[in-house]
């Protein structure tokens, strides 16, 4: 069928004649309405032609105005995929160095900290300088009054006398009689049946927010706390109220070979003992290296980006950031965070999928989430069981419930897929097997067979690895590589290539993990640790980042997290083109 363009008027007379013979007025170069209505027509018609060329070949994003990176080409048949350990929550605001270069006190008073305990001088007083006779006889008749062994004899013959810092904070075999350690992780927070907010023991190192200027009054909370204040709490037998002095557990001989007979069987009330030392020594330390005035409100901003906002800085960054995903895997998620995100904007636009084993305990669980318009059936079925039952027999893979979830899903085109998400051990020795038996999984079930993996995880691998004891990350490239896969990093990963920047400070119980100020870098977590894996015949890389910033960004040499970035592993992002 022809098309008829417009003309301009005919300087000929006989076409003149045609035209305006025309009795179907098709043509009529002397209207200038018509003429114009059909030249918008005609743009209009060329602007759609023009769009639908840079669609065919990935352009059309420029030309409309997006810029979103994960927002996937259906023309290309790509797919766009992102992973982030976001990191359980952090109780101790002050445990791992961050960036704040918003509040230059912050770093000042961190380092005084570390000057403090490496270089105490005068500063290395005794105990009862700072935990007094007074206290320790209130806490010695609370003690007795619940049936507890006498712990005077420690007091008077030993602990009393003790220099603060190089004696006792400083004391190796205190930390491998976990005296200290022990009582403040049962009840350094606490979370409470009908509340959000976790009940906190007045400490420096915990979101506590009552007032610490002085260790008196310190003193007449952290007693409250302990012994006087009932706390109703979920247990596998139902909810119960116990005060925290009932939480405690005996210090073991067996497991903690340092303590003696005598101190297992004292082990309750002498950790009390030595648990309110360490609180006292921690609050005289704070308020002799800064004023309570400062330190106190650095802390409680600290605590609001850091701890109360870290859920809602994550949901809002997987949302505004990442919220175009085809597919994002996490690892160390809590089941309130599941509920929140599944329940919220994410829900409408994801499918989140949490394992079936989930340990409500431990609450560290790994998720997939499957955008709902790439992949509208969402998930076909689970098979992390299925996975689990491929590990080598006789061999025992550190892994704990929740750490894999393997999923099977059907995309808007027909192709199936297996998607996993994996949180690695401390050392990583459970890589590489979880690894093999995805692998073993998929080829091993003709059901499987057919299916594309794809698989995010939190490997925990090293640069420079403790033969024998950590998980080397070019052995981990090797060991992918022979199963013909290859990861968003390449075939070979750079083991410089880091997604961790993280380093304790002087302010947490464990000070043989803490590190100065100047050596963050050198003794500090700083890792590649996060990686997307995948078959090389299934997909070519468009382009992979890194992020630490929540702005698609990687800033390297900062500690992470920051005040705006809520986990101590950078988001690992990446395009992949379909190959099948």
């Amino acid at each position: 069928q022809a098309i008829l363009f417009p003309l301009p008027p005919s300087p000929y007379p006989t076409m003149q004649r045609m035209a305006r013979s025309n009795p179907k007025n098709l043509y009529r170069p002397d209207d200038p309405k018509f003429s114009t209505s059909l030249k918008i027509i005609l743009f209009i018609a060329a602007t759609v032609v023009y769009t639908a060329f840079l669609h065919s070949t990935g352009g059309a994003r420029k030309f409309i105005g997006e810029s979103d990176p994960m927002l996937s080409s259906t023309a290309r048949r790509s797919l766009s995929m992102a992973t982030w350990n976001i990191a359980a929550i952090n109780n101790n605001p002050f445990e791992y160095w961050i960036t704040y270069d918003e509040n230059p006190q912050y770093q000042e008073i961190m380092k005084n900290i570390e000057d403090f305990i490496e270089n105490p001088g005068d500063n290395d007083i005794q105990v009862k300088d700072v935990f007094t006779q007074d206290m320790f006889s209130s806490l010695e008749a609370r003690m007795e009054s619940v049936g507890w062994p006498k712990v005077r004899n420690y007091w008077e013959d030993d602990f009393q006398n003790r220099k603060i810092i190089s004696e006792f904070m400083k004391d190796g075999e205190l930390g491998s009689k976990r005296l200290a350690s022990m009582p403040d992780r049962i009840t350094n927070t606490i979370n409470v049946v009908g509340s959000t907010d976790p009940v906190c023991r007045p400490t420096v190192i915990n979101m506590y927010g009552g007032d610490l200027s002085t260790n008196a009054k310190w003193w007449n909370n952290w007693e409250k706390f302990m012994f006087i204040d009932g706390l109703t709490i979920k247990t596998s037998g139902g909810d119960v109220t116990k005060k925290p002095y009932e939480m405690l557990q005996m210090i073991k001989k067996a497991k903690y070979p340092a303590v003696t007979e005598q101190e297992e069987a004292d082990s309750l009330p002498l950790q009390t003992m030595c648990g309110a030392i360490f609180d006292a020594i921690l609050v005289h330390m704070m308020n002799t290296v800064s004023k309570p005035n400062v330190w106190q409100p650095l802390k409680k901003t600290m605590v609001e980006s850091l701890n109360k906002k870290k859920v809602p800085h994550t949901l809002e960054i997987l949302q505004n950031v990442y919220g175009n995903s085809d597919i994002i895997t996490l690892q160390e998620v809590s089941s309130s965070f599941i509920d929140q995100a599944t329940y919220g904007p994410l829900g409408k636009k994801f499918w989140i999928a949490a394992p079936a084993d989930m340990d409500a305990v431990r609450d560290q669980n790994s998720v997939v989430m499957l955008n709902k318009k790439t992949f509208p059936e969402g998930v076909v079925a689970e098979i992390t069981p299925r996975v689990i039952a491929s590990f080598p027999e006789g061999v025992d893979v550190p892994v704990a419930k929740g750490d894999i979830n393997a999923i099977t899903t059907v995309d808007a085109d027909g192709a199936k897929y297996v998607i996993a998400s994996f949180h690695g051990d401390t050392n990583g020795l459970a890589t590489i097997p979880v690894n093999d038996a995805i692998v073993k999984t998929i080829e091993g079930n003709p059901d499987l067979a057919d299916h594309k993996l794809i698989f995010g995880l939190d490997a925990n691998v090293y640069e420079k690895a403790t033969p024998g004891k950590q998980q080397d990350v070019l052995e981990w490239g090797q060991s992918y590589l022979s199963h013909g896969q290859t990861s968003c990093w390449g075939d070979i990963p750079q083991p410089s290539n880091y997604t961790t920047f993280n380093a304790r400070t002087y302010l947490q119980p464990q000070l043989n993990k803490a590190c100065r100020s100047t050596e963050k870098r050198e003794r500090g977590d700083v890792n590649p640790k996060d990686f997307i894996v995948f078959k090389k015949n299934d997909f070519d890389v468009v382009r992979t980042w890194k992020d630490n910033t929540g702005k698609r960004s990687y800033i390297e040499d900062m500690a992470f997290p920051t005040l705006n970035f809520p986990s101590d592993h950078g988001i690992l992002a990446t395009i992949l083109d379909r190959k099948f």
